[in-house]
């Protein structure tokens, strides 16, 4: 499942460049990012560009929590619980934790309990592979989760999860509305739980009298 291709055909390119290009061009042009940037096999560069993606949105994190320590910033509405106890040593290893192992496993296990839910609705669909690159690559607006504002969360968030539909529509040839439906639980886990989109809207709601 972690097979990185040699040669692949139709998928991404490597390096620091390539990671800003498939970041600018999934949020502008996703329908075509997903149509010629996502190859069966070729998962590699889906999962490093995941990783970056959430060691800069968890890095952000904790660099909030420090600045709120010397009173440059407020956390908002968020405890941010657990990271501001961390020595930066711990933090370190944290981080690490959190992209190295939580976040692959995550997205494995979300990308199978896909494929299972594709089953009776897509018999043309793609692989496990493509839909963890999908996954991977919904995930560029949430780059920015990590911030203390309810509503640049959930913004970013619901944008992660809109970018999953339409690649699962494309990746696995199927119509929005169906891909809407079958997407809709891995979606929660990811953007909902997974970048605590849930948690933003809750308290976003609860500020306006919800």
């Amino acid at each position: 499942m972690t097979q990185w291709v040699e040669n692949p055909t139709g998928g991404r390119d490597r390096g620091p460049s390539a990671l800003v290009r498939a970041w600018a061009e999934v949020l502008v042009r996703p329908r075509r990012f997903f149509r010629t940037g996502v190859a069966p096999g070729d998962q590699a560069p889906g999962l490093v560009f995941a990783a970056v993606v959430v060691l800069l949105e968890e890095a952000s994190r904790f660099l909030v929590v420090d600045l709120a320590r010397r009173g440059l910033v407020s956390t908002g509405p968020f405890p941010y619980p657990a990271i501001g106890e961390f020595t930066p040593g711990i933090a370190v290893l944290a981080l690490l934790g959190i992209v190295v192992f939580v976040a692959p496993a995550t997205v494995h296990l979300t990308a199978a309990l896909q494929t299972l839910l594709l089953l009776p609705v897509a018999p043309d669909r793609g692989g496990v592979s493509e839909t963890v690159q999908v996954m991977c690559y919904a995930m560029a607006p949430c780059l920015l989760a990590g911030l203390p504002s309810p509503e640049l969360r959930v913004l970013v968030t619901a944008w992660g999860a809109a970018l999953y539909v339409v690649g699962t529509a494309v990746v696995h040839d199927l119509r929005v509305g169906i891909a809407a439906v079958v997407a809709a639980l891995p979606a929660a886990i990811v953007f909902g739980y997974g970048f605590r989109g849930f948690d933003a809207a809750r308290r976003l709601l609860a500020s306006s009298g919800f």
